[in-house]
């Protein structure tokens, strides 16, 4: 490969990705057609040119995916936990490699990033567990000398397509499971993290040789939306699996119904936590200045709005806006750092844009909001923003540091507030109350997918179902029974007798004379 200069940073990627086992195809960034650019946002500098995928290799990567799932689909579930087990030997392995591709495409702070590897480790550890627990079920039939039962089995190919934001998290979620449950997977990242992905498909192709696994389980794609969009309308794409804004979903989502295809979707959040006035605020703070400040406010389940209790809501603000300014932000790879870079200039835009929103609506800056340092990088100082109502800007996902601080006198009203949001992810109360935290976590409580007590909205376990409602999209990955997603269900009815009952009594077939009217 041709490396875009001799920087410190370019040279620790690619020696990072050779670790791992990726090779790379020599390309200079002025010859033939356009190339992929992989930058860092730690500095903006240009990291490798890659070349995106044609349409020809994304068809090629389809039916290579489809041909070794008929192989595939046929090799028992134990089998196929196998090939993640050793995925996850593999990723231990190579896990401040991986970590170092994280901090450098992504922009995470060295703990985050190494926690973000771990999750995958951790994932695949659960999903070869799960290779033996794929199970169906047997109901009572209507019908003596009959067996009712329900049997799980691989659905096809599946599409992953990931966002910047978890570039391998995500894609671990969904392959680890998707492989067991014994479909193959085709992988389009984000345009702004291959170098990640391409590592992460050396280490499962590794695996895949050493445990005997068929060629064509994984393949990567990269390039802008066009790509997405070619998975999602191949018709030999059985589940698309997108991770992204409510603007992809909504496109996503119709296009894979034309064709009678199956969508998993993780779309906006837009997550809040309510403060009640008996809450432990020293436990609050700490809670969420992570979930609002962590990932430089550029999670899905980052916590945009904090609801307080009239009555210590002034001491709320000041305590979390004195936390913020302790935050050190800067570049992702210095120890003393919590806070690193923005994905992009367009992410610097658009918070500084909902933050002129908020205070013409009569928001109060109380903290933050401002560029740290100038160049092709953006940082920024995470923002605390006092609002008088839940106003549009407010209501609305800006993937950025911004934290909205709103009043409520009543619960009632804090629920109303909390729930009063197209999108329905991540959620949180901080109380000492059980009746509080009850009603929260009930029906007419928080309309979440995830809702937690005493624990800000971000950093969710591998061992429960992560997704969301409403805008979010319904989608769930990770753990619990998010597996049945990949797989598709039969009812299967035994007749072990020799008699031929129907169902419901029915009965069909000549009848005697003593029946006839």
């Amino acid at each position: 490969m041709t490396l875009p200069g001799t920087s410190t940073l370019a040279a620790r990627a690619i020696a990072a990705l050779g670790r791992c086992g990726a090779t790379l195809p020599t390309i200079a960034g002025d010859a033939g057609p356009v190339p992929l650019t992989a930058r860092t946002p730690i500095d903006g500098s240009v990291l490798a040119f890659l070349h995106p995928s044609t349409s020809a290799d994304v068809e090629a990567a389809v039916a290579g995916a489809h041909d070794a799932f008929l192989t595939w689909r046929t090799v028992p579930a134990p089998k196929r936990g196998s090939l993640v087990r050793r995925l996850g030997e593999l990723l231990s392995e190579h896990k401040s490699d991986l970590a170092d591709l994280v901090t450098l495409e992504a922009g995470k702070i060295r703990s985050e990033a190494l926690g973000e590897v771990q999750e995958m480790i951790d994932i695949c550890e659960f999903a070869a567990g799960l290779s033996r627990q794929l199970y169906g079920r047997t109901m009572g039939s209507e019908r003596p000398g009959h067996r009712l039962s329900e049997t799980w089995h691989p659905l096809g190919v599946v599409a992953v397509i990931s966002a910047f934001n978890f570039p391998v998290a995500v894609w671990s979620w969904n392959t680890a499971l998707a492989l067991v449950c014994g479909d193959p997977v085709v992988w389009k990242p984000s345009e702004t993290t291959p170098l990640t992905a391409m590592a992460c498909d050396a280490l499962l192709r590794r695996a895949a040789t050493e445990t005997g696994a068929p060629d064509g389980l994984h393949h990567v794609v990269l390039g802008t939306a066009v790509v997405g969009e070619q998975l999602v309308d191949n018709p030999r794409v059985a589940l698309v699996s997108a991770t992204g804004s409510v603007r992809m979903g909504r496109a996503v989502a119709p296009r894979v119904a034309a064709r009678f295809g199956r969508c998993l979707l993780e779309l906006g959040g837009n997550n809040a936590a309510i403060v009640t006035a008996s809450a432990d605020l020293d436990l609050a703070v700490r809670g969420i200045v992570f979930a609002a400040a962590g990932t430089a406010g550029q999670r899905c389940t980052t916590l945009r709005r904090l609801i307080v209790h009239r009555s210590i809501v002034d001491d709320v603000t000041d305590r979390i806006a004195g936390a913020y300014r302790q935050l050190t932000v800067g570049s992702p790879f210095d120890d003393s750092v919590l806070v690193g870079p923005l994905i992009s200039g367009k992410a610097y835009h658009a918070m500084h844009a909902a933050l002129d929103t908020a205070r013409a609506d009569g928001g109060v800056l109380v903290t933050g909001g401002q560029r740290v340092g100038s160049g092709e990088s953006f940082y920024v100082t995470p923002a605390v923003v006092r609002m008088p109502e839940q106003t549009a800007i407010v209501r609305a996902e800006t993937f950025a540091p911004i934290l909205y601080v709103l009043a409520y006198d009543t619960f009632d009203e804090a629920i109303a507030l909390h729930n009063g949001v197209p999108q329905g992810l991540s959620s949180a109360i901080f109380t000492t109350d059980q009746r509080e935290a009850e009603r929260f976590l009930a029906a007419d409580g928080s309309d979440c997918g995830i809702a937690n007590v005493n624990i800000g909205t971000s950093g969710a376990e591998i061992g429960g179902a992560f997704g969301g409602e409403k805008e979010t999209g319904g989608g769930r990955e990770s753990g619990s029974d998010a597996w049945k997603s990949y797989m598709r269900r039969a009812t299967n009815t035994v007749n072990y007798s020799v008699e031929l009952p129907l169902a419901q009594g029915v009965e069909f077939g000549p009848r005697s004379s003593d029946d006839a009217e």
